[in-house]
């Protein structure tokens, strides 16, 4: 009877083991291999009050924490032309204990495809080449100068901008325009002129003007340097500096700038990196529901 009895207490002892074992703080990644140009989630499982973290560092960098569905997370931009290999993510926590986590990034196949520039920019001149290098040059300058608010602004998951939405150009491919490769770094959605354009999440208007190549231009400040960006459109909704919140229609989409026809043009930037908005709405459980054309 005795050793019955110790017996089970040994497995019971194995199985408490197992549980605190695995009720200890952990850092995931989604996804853990990542293409050059997605974003990679960060995130702290089972960390129990009353530890806190303390930094997170990804490839040597401090990264911005926030709390998404009651757990420490971040979003980190992949450059489309961050070097392929291994990196390291690492998490401090208050109690001194420190989360490793290796992220691999997978090298993305890259094609072309010709652009031309429209006659309202002047043609496919050499002229007009070198006067949309230069306006492009100027315009993000302009976009990777802005201010950030040192919090996230929103709680909700983040949604799509148009309603029906379809995608006629994704991201991540190069347009061919005279002598100049240009990245597309953002994914266009099918919208004729005047269609609504509505804020994906709660956060602060930091830009709303015209630019020569952008077009009309609004910029929604998410907090730590998340940004999403509407480019091409008929008209602006909304002034710098209004709040906005989840589906606020904030202005209509069109034609303006370097354009060959109405859409919306959407870029999501982290930290002045252009990341795929699909893959990043993709994290919210959220795409599109009618096909690619």
């Amino acid at each position: 009877m005795k050793k019955i009895v110790a017996a089970l207490l040994g497995v019971l002892v194995f199985y408490c083991a197992v549980d605190v074992a695995s009720a200890a703080p952990l850092i995931s990644a989604t996804p853990e291999r990542v293409l050059q140009g997605e974003p990679l989630i960060i995130t702290i499982e089972s960390l129990n009050p009353p530890l806190t973290v303390e930094k997170l560092v990804f490839d040597g960098k401090p990264i911005d924490i926030f709390l998404y569905q009651s757990k420490p997370t971040a979003i980190i931009g992949i450059d489309l032309n961050k070097k392929p290999g291994v990196y390291i993510a690492t998490t401090t926590l208050s109690n001194g204990e420190v989360l490793i986590k290796e992220i691999t990034i997978v090298k993305r196949e890259k094609y072309e495809a010709p652009l031309g520039i429209p006659e309202k920019l002047g043609g496919n001149s050499t002229t007009s080449q070198q006067k949309l290098i230069s306006s492009l040059s100027n315009e993000n300058y302009i976009l990777n100068n802005l201010w950030t608010g040192k919090k996230a602004f929103w709680t909700q998951k983040f949604q799509l901008p148009v309603t029906n939405p379809v995608i006629t150009d994704e991201y991540g491919y190069s347009r061919i325009t005279g002598s100049y490769s240009i990245a597309h770094k953002g994914t266009d959605f099918r919208a004729k002129e005047g269609t609504p354009v509505m804020a994906m999440n709660r956060g602060v208007v930091r830009l709303a003007r015209s630019f020569r190549t952008y077009g009309n231009t609004i910029v929604v400040d998410h907090g730590l340097g998340l940004m999403t960006m509407y480019m091409h459109l008929s008209k602006i909704n909304v002034n710098e500096g209004q709040l906005v919140l989840p589906g606020k229609i904030i202005g209509r989409s069109g034609s303006t700038g370097y354009t060959h026809g109405a859409h919306l043009h959407l870029s999501v930037r982290v930290n002045n990196i252009s990341i795929d908005p699909m893959k990043f709405l993709a994290f919210f459980g959220v795409g599109t529901t009618t096909p690619r054309i």
